[in-house]
């Protein structure tokens, strides 16, 4: 990992904050600076008072060391609120950028990254990783100006036994580089563990129906017991790493303080030094103890946290979906062809489509029909431009349309698949779901009646206002389908694509997507896909696919009457 890159990036982030950590900084240097007045204090106390006797009231001491420290203990506070405030900040604005890449993001990306990595890598990652940094920033301020400050008071009271401190520092610094060499190595396969860990969790969330119907509940555990203890041993190695650095360093550190204790106890001997002095410079060196520890400290944090730093810039920086296009099409009639298009996916050892042809009338609805695999799927992908093909081209009102600006090209569709997707919120807001005029009540009710979910959505205490659960659980498999086919009604598109959207219905529910369709037919561009073929018996032209190209084409009835592929799958299904 390349820790200067990711820390640029980082600072970036930090920049629009540079007054509020300044601030910070500021009040950190103020704290730091009481420091010294601390064994300043003890030495005229010590002196004054044991050689001349006082020379102020005795009841001024306490006041002056508690307000010493409270000054310190405010200013302290200031700096930790102000820095942590330009923290959140920061975090917001990553936050940002993270969701605006994930939406933005190459539809490649999906087949890498799961949703529960997405979500740890745009919630948990900024915050754990700003966290750690903000805390060891915070720490590495206030550990090093007073270390600063009390360096300095010791340089003033002996400058030649302070400068022997610094015997150590070449030792101590080989010690916590190779040291840090190992905690990032650590740190990376921790975070790809954790990575996995998170993966393994999300699947068993979003599958939790097919693991309890496989009986995979052991399995599932056992699969999560191994990432578990991979994790737990990859963070083990970690803490073994982090934990090296303390001892070591203070040891190092040992070295040079021992050296100096000794020559100042000799000094003091020798009648050089007052007892102030030497009390005072006793106990200024062993303050330094404290925050020089904690400074050796924070290797670990900073390395973890530019590591999970680097696995969310990973994400900001992956491609985005190319949207080249500079035309817009504010009406659609629904023409679409498709020219000797072919397209290969990346690692495919065949083409998904194979010199593809197709020519789709406004208002005509055809039908794709074909075995699993003959590209049926990957046709909506290229008209969606989530797909890219290789050759040919393809149009809408002859128009190709990588010319077309991508939210131009996509207003124009509705989609209603098998694989329904619903968001949190009511069923108001699903069916009104981003559209640019907003939700219109009335307009929510119509489509909901025309697509035959309205007497029930009266039923609910809510209405239209009843909250539909995480990706509709609320609702029955055909009232998710229902709602889907509502969400389309209400963005009013030109072309309706119908991919597989009976596959797991009920004859009721399959007979209001027919009704859905019939009623569509006409005014609509309709694209059926489907494996059940009596949804679409009544299309206008059906296609039948293979390995990527159209090898049949015709009605229903004239594909009958010629008794090749169509025919034999009607029967097949009709034996069934």
């Amino acid at each position: 990992m390349d820790y200067k890159a990711t820390f640029n990036k980082l600072l970036a982030y930090m920049r629009p904050q540079w007054r509020t950590f300044a601030v910070g900084v500021l009040c950190f240097l103020l704290s730091s600076a009481v420091e010294p007045l601390v064994p300043a204090l003890f030495k005229q106390l010590i002196d004054s008072g044991f050689k001349e006797g006082l020379k102020y009231p005795l009841w001024i001491v306490p006041i002056v060391v508690i307000g010493l420290f409270a000054v310190r203990g405010i200013f302290n506070f200031a700096g930790t609120y102000v820095m942590n405030h330009g923290s959140s900040m920061m975090v917001l604005s990553l936050r940002r950028d993270l969701m605006r890449a994930l939406l933005r993001a190459d539809a490649k990306l999906f087949t890498t990254i799961s949703p529960g990595v997405a979500v740890a890598k745009v919630i948990n990652d900024p915050q754990a990783a700003s966290g750690a940094l903000s805390s060891s920033v915070i720490s590495v301020i206030r550990d090093a100006t007073t270390l600063l400050f009390l360096v300095g008071y010791l340089l003033y009271l002996n400058p030649q036994l302070t400068l022997l401190a610094f015997i150590s520092m070449p030792l101590l610094g080989m010690s916590v580089k190779v040291i840090r060499k190992r905690l990032t190595k650590v740190g990376e396969a921790a975070y790809q563990a954790q990575m996995s860990l998170v993966t393994t969790v999300d699947d068993n969330a979003r599958a939790w129906r097919v693991v309890r119907t496989f009986d995979a509940v052991d399995f599932e555990l056992q699969r999560f017991e191994e990432a578990a203890v991979h994790h737990r041993r990859m963070a083990m190695k970690q803490v073994v790493a982090s934990a090296l650095v303390t001892p070591v360093t203070q040891i190092v550190a040992a070295i040079g303080v021992s050296i100096i204790l000794t020559l100042a106890i000799w000094q003091a001997s020798q009648g050089s030094a007052t007892v102030g002095e030497f009390v005072s410079f006793i106990t200024a060196l062993l303050m330094t103890i404290s925050p020089m520890r904690h400074l050796t400290d924070i290797a670990t944090p900073i390395s973890g946290a530019l590591i999970t730093m680097n696995g969310a810039f990973q994400l900001i920086d992956a491609p985005i979906e190319p949207d080249n296009g500079t035309k817009t099409l504010p009406t659609c009639q629904g023409n679409i062809a498709f020219k000797h298009v072919g397209l290969q996916y990346e690692g495919a050892s065949v083409p998904a489509l194979n010199d593809l042809n197709l020519n789709i009338k406004a208002g005509e609805t055809i039908a794709l029909v074909g075995s699993s695999g003959a590209g049926k799927s990957t046709v909506v992908s290229t008209l969606l431009r989530f797909a890219y093909p290789n050759a040919g081209e393809i149009t809408l009102d002859g128009i190709s349309i990588d010319q077309l600006k991508l939210a131009s090209l996509r207003r124009h569709f509705a989609v209603v698949s098998q694989d329904i997707i619903l968001f949190e919120g009511s069923i108001a807001a699903n069916v009104a779901y981003a559209s640019p005029s907003g939700l219109d009540r009335d307009k929510v009710e119509r489509c909901l009646r025309a697509a035959n979910l309205w007497n029930h959505v009266e039923t609910l205490p809510d209405g239209m206002d009843t909250n539909v659960g995480t990706n509709g659980s609320k609702l029955s498999g055909g009232q998710r389908q229902r709602l889907a086919i509502a969400r389309a009604l209400y963005r009013d598109a030109a072309i309706w694509i119908f991919d597989e959207a009976t596959s797991a219905l009920d004859s009721e529910s399959e007979a209001v997507v027919q009704r859905s369709i019939e009623d569509l037919r006409g005014s609509k561009t309709l694209i059926l896909i489907a494996h059940r073929l009596s949804t679409i018996r009544n299309a206008d032209r059906i296609y039948v696919m293979s390995e990527g190209k159209v090898v049949e084409e015709g009605s229903h009835t004239e594909l009958l009457a010629q008794g090749g592929m169509y025919a034999g799958m009607v029967k097949i299904q009709s034996a069934n």
